[in-house]
């Protein structure tokens, strides 16, 4: 117990020192002058704390589902994301993750709970219009309720537009996971990538998200194409259709989310 107390101060502290470390530029932001930014076509599945290059004051809200069919259980997944620039270039998130799971084995009863919480922050550190490249790190701190244990998943991503209506990006880092009751840390890498093209003067896009996570030796792969309507300024739709590569479990999965700037 004490030492899981520590680990929670420690995830604390972290993420306090990683908001403070912008706070001087902050400051500096009060007169400032519009800062450049590039469009870059977001993936939908696993989607970034904020656009590249944010501005200041944006806001964004987003409602998402996930449908997994399993040979022993479906898992129907909701998420909740609201997700801010307090100041340029840097986001912040907050995002709430439930799943019902049901089952089909007898025996083994059907659930339903509040999965996972994950606070994020993203700051772009680059960002070039001549070359259309943006660059970016962050944080990611996750509380699993579920499983009881937290994660720490600090990130890297890189973002390039080609020709204006293509899009390439990579988003890459460490997963370490602590479990309560156990004690025991587990670290996994995920790496995806992404590529869309966007429909010219207009918000849609079509494109692929490959998802993949390296663990205890062994890759895992999924592939999201998907595509994406601007209903308007503000609204948007999305869907994705997951195809898992060399997976016995896990079967196609679908995807969808509403995202709404506020």
């Amino acid at each position: 117990m004490k030492n899981n107390n520590i680990l929670i101060q420690c995830s604390v502290v972290f993420l306090m020192t990683w908001i403070r470390s912008f706070s001087t530029i902050a400051q500096a932001q009060e007169s400032r002058t519009i800062p450049d930014k590039v469009h870059h076509a977001e993936p939908l599945y696993n989607d970034l704390v904020r656009d590249l290059g944010a501005r200041k004051g944006e806001k964004e809200f987003n409602i998402g589902t996930d449908i997994t069919r399993m040979r022993k259980m479906d898992e129907y997944g909701y998420l909740m994301e609201y997700e801010f620039a307090p100041m340029d270039r840097l986001g912040l998130e907050v995002e709430t993750d439930f799943v019902y799971s049901k089952s089909k084995v007898n025996g083994i009863a059907s659930s339903n709970a509040l999965e996972r919480l994950r606070l994020s922050s993203q700051y772009s550190f680059y960002v070039s219009k001549k070359h259309a490249t943006t660059l970016a790190m962050g944080y990611t701190q996750i509380f699993n309720f579920v499983e009881g244990g937290t994660a720490f998943n600090p990130f890297f991503v890189a973002a390039k537009s080609w020709y204006s209506n293509w899009h390439t990006l990579v988003y890459t880092g460490p997963e370490i996971a602590y479990h309560y009751k156990s004690g025991k840390t587990q670290m996994n890498w995920q790496i995806n990538t992404s590529f869309h093209y966007t429909l010219p003067q207009t918000d849609h896009f079509i494109g692929l998200e490959v998802n993949q996570q390296v663990e205890s030796g062994s890759l895992e792969t999924t592939l999201r194409p998907q595509v994406k309507l601007g209903i308007n300024d503000k609204l948007a739709i999305g869907m994705a259709v997951g195809f898992p590569v060399g997976s016995r479990e896990e079967t196609i999965s679908s995807f969808f989310r509403l995202i709404y700037q506020l």
